[in-house]
């Protein structure tokens, strides 16, 4: 089976069609989304095609930079959802809780 064979291929071409977002605003987005789910050579690719598309290195560093900092914001949250779910009483005391 190749990439080719599946509905997904298909999709993904088609959100290249609209013209509401600039191809940079796309090649970000897309990198944004291959970084947090964890995909290697998605994110490699991403990050070639928008160094080919002339995305300065220093934006694409920044855009993982966004993309780690919300990504560890809404685990944060879903940790301490989590723990008021289930109606734990835990305080901080080691200091990790802070910056």
């Amino acid at each position: 089976m190749k990439f080719e064979d599946f509905a997904a291929k298909k999709m993904l071409e088609s959100t290249h069609g609209p013209d509401n977002l600039t191809d940079r605003e796309k090649q970000l987005i897309g990198l944004a989304v291959t970084v947090t789910r964890g995909c290697i050579a998605c994110s490699g690719g991403r990050i070639r095609r928008a160094l080919e598309s002339g995305i300065p290195q220093e934006t694409i560093i920044q855009a993982v930079d966004v993309a780690s900092a919300v990504n560890a914001g809404v685990t944060t949250s879903i940790a301490l959802q989590g723990i008021e779910k289930e109606g734990l009483n835990l305080a901080c005391t080691s200091g990790a809780c802070t910056i």
